[in-house]
């Protein structure tokens, strides 16, 4: 069954629904190793056969690519391409840390962060019939994740107390300014320095709260370009505070494309977009771009079901199958539980030989 097919009822299928049809074989083309588990549950009963981009066999006719991976030169003319994300409800713990996944999506069309080309993600936006019942799991599964604090990462454990003086509290999320979705999904505003004076010059008597990305508040990713200087343009800088918690205590939310704004949507935040994420266009944030493709008007909880039902896989912790969103935010929920907020003893150890063997980018 195709995203593609006219009329179809979103409420009529899932994740696995839109991906049946595809062929026996597929051939994942330069997958590390450690993610070599988690395309094998995603596609349970497929031969996957795993390849590097030099050695692609010209019989390949679906290939598995990561993000915006570059098609392999050899590649047939007609062959499918499936693209790999990480989910919107990851893990306790970062990827750059390469803590296994709870969700993944694969999109047949392009991918959900490349706002140049439509994405299953977006047709779905744009195009599905979102019934009451899908509604309604929409709406329990966005209180649910409210009421949980979850976020992608879920990670922070110190604590921010809003200032009793401040009228309005904005937050800028910061970003990994190498990756993609900055590439892909911005226009002029591309840098975390530039989205934040830009947010001090329009709001001038605010209290801006800058939050730097956690993979490079780990230093596993690279620090932004003058993100040292963050404190020139905003009033505080927090880095290991979680995200649900400051999401709770501010009242506006100003991003390039963070999935943060998309979070903030969840708990009824205004959300400013200066780039073009997947949620912007449909009427429920200010965007600074324009969205020529996205006519369409949502309301929260039909974002909520395409994004987080209709578009991602879920993945049981225990690596043996799929699950559904529903439970797979029952063992993000304990998982969290257990953790506890505070890192393991070993963490720092660990993130030193991943700087050394992997690097930072």
């Amino acid at each position: 069954m195709s995203p593609a097919s006219a009329g179809l009822a979103a409420s009529a299928w899932d994740a696995s629904h839109r991906l049946q049809n595809l062929p026996q074989v597929l051939h994942v083309v330069a997958f590390p190793r450690w993610k070599w588990p988690v395309i094998r549950q995603c596609f349970a009963g497929r031969t996957l056969r795993f390849v590097s981009a030099q050695n692609l066999p010209p019989d390949a006719r679906c290939l598995v690519l990561w993000g915006r991976a570059a098609v392999p030169p050899g590649a047939a003319a007609d062959a499918r391409i499936l693209r790999v994300e990480d989910g919107f409800l990851r893990s306790v713990g970062l990827g750059a840390e390469l803590v296994k996944p709870l969700s993944w999506v694969v999109d047949t069309r392009g991918i959900y962060y490349d706002a140049a080309q439509e994405s299953d993600l977006e047709w779905l936006l744009g195009h599905a019939e979102f019934s009451p019942a899908l509604l309604a799991r929409g709406r329990a599964l966005r209180e649910r994740i409210i009421a949980c604090g979850l976020t992608k990462y879920n990670v922070g454990g110190q604590t921010w107390q809003r200032p009793v003086q401040a009228k309005t509290v904005i937050l800028v999320p910061g970003q990994v300014e190498s990756d993609a979705s900055i590439a892909y999904g911005t226009g002029g505003v591309k840098r975390n320095m530039d989205l934040l004076r830009q947010v001090r010059q329009d709001h001038p008597g605010a209290y801006v709260l800058y939050k730097p990305h956690p993979d490079v508040a780990a230093r596993l990713r690279k620090t932004g370009v003058d993100e040292q200087r963050a404190l020139d343009w905003c009033d505080a800088v927090v880095t290991d505070v979680p995200m649900n918690a400051l999401l709770d205590a501010v009242d506006a939310v100003h991003v390039l494309t963070s999935l943060a704004g998309f979070e903030a949507l969840l708990r009824g935040k205004a959300v400013t977009c200066h780039g073009q994420p997947f949620y912007s266009g449909w009427g429920l944030t200010v965007d600074r771009l324009p969205h020529p493709r996205r006519q369409r008007r949502l309301q929260l909880d039909e974002l909520v079901a395409a994004t987080l039902i209709l578009y991602p896989l879920y993945l049981r912790r225990d690596g043996r199958s799929l699950t559904t969103p529903e439970q797979a935010l029952d063992e993000l929920a304990a998982w969290k539980a257990r953790n506890g907020g505070t890192p393991p003893w070993w963490i720092e150890i660990y993130r030193f030989f991943l700087r050394r063997f992997i690097g930072v980018r």
